[in-house]
């Protein structure tokens, strides 16, 4: 078990003011896969005109914000408290990939978790039999479990982590074709390929722990959101989670943000704005463990 404070800030400066704005935002850690919330805060500029909170579909706490009025920028901060504990079943006890195929058919459940949601094409992973072919040779035979850590492990290993390659919408063709990309990119392409040979794969966004080099303090805000993997092992073992960026399995230094079939379901911050011109994008994320000195921040938790 860990526990952790965590901190992301995301601010928007906009050339041009904005007239008015609709956002979504999905920032908040889970209460669920092994995740307690204790604490949670949300602290936003400027002060929206309107601010309701649901859950959506997949479960993922959702903020819904009108902006009324010309603003220059916009500034999210988040803040939460919580404790990780996620165990990783034995994959080789899992079941084979053939046979989990033909058992997800066999699932009725139509809720968010169904695996049933996780099969087919989404906005942002179409069809790809190459990518289909990608998976296949990671493993020739095997669990489903092994199959999943056999690509995520190809994928750390042959692929190239390239901030500034790729954006928001490469396609998992070119990221299969340049082998360059960051967890974004990683993440679709093992999604398309599991999909593919019948195997329920979903996308996660979310905090990866990070540690200082030996000896230095941390830095705040140098980090930033990460994505990975969900497969559906069956009945018995569920949802587990895989993180191809760094050829690994899920574990407590993973804390999960917002579940769906891609990207598109999960962006920590969408919506609409009515303006003219560009706009300036910074992104800031603290992990920090329990056992480390507190930062000024952290106070306020």
């Amino acid at each position: 078990m860990m526990r952790y404070d965590i901190r992301l800030a995301i601010d928007y400066d906009y050339i041009f003011a904005v007239k008015d704005a609709r956002h979504i935002l999905r920032v908040a850690p889970r209460q669920d896969r092994g995740q307690m919330l204790h604490s949670f805060a949300l602290k936003l500029q400027p002060h929206p005109t309107e601010h309701a909170v649901e859950t959506c579909f997949f479960d993922n706490r959702t903020e819904h914000l009108m902006l009324l009025g010309a603003h220059s920028q916009l500034s999210v901060e988040m803040l939460a408290r919580l404790t990780v504990d996620r165990s990783v079943p034995d994959l080789s006890d899992t079941p084979d990939p053939l046979v989990l195929a033909r058992t997800v058919l066999d699932v009725r459940e139509t809720d968010g978790n169904s695996p049933l949601h996780f099969l087919s094409a989404s906005r942002m992973v179409a069809p790809f039999e190459k990518a289909g072919k990608f998976v296949r040779d990671c493993g020739e035979s095997g669990t489903t479990g092994d199959l999943a850590l056999a690509v995520a492990q190809h994928i750390q290993r042959d692929f190239a982590y390239e901030p500034g390659f790729s954006t928001i919408h490469t396609c998992v063709a070119e990221t299969l074709s340049t082998k360059r990309g960051v967890c974004q990119d990683f993440a679709h392409l093992m999604i398309a390929g599991l999909r593919e040979v019948g195997i329920p794969a979903a996308y996660v966004s979310g905090f990866l722990r990070t540690d200082p080099p030996p000896g230095a303090a941390r830095i705040e805000g140098v980090d930033a959101m990460h994505a990975w993997v969900e497969v559906w092992l069956g009945p018995q073992f569920g949802w587990v989670g895989f993180d191809p960026t760094n050829g690994c399995p899920a574990g407590n230094g993973h804390i999960v943000v917002a579940i769906g079939r891609d990207y598109a379901d999960v962006a920590p911050v969408d919506g609409v704005l009515t303006t003219t011109g560009p706009q300036i994008a910074r992104h800031g994320v603290d992990v920090v463990p329990e056992n480390e000195p507190q930062a000024a921040w952290q106070m306020q938790l």
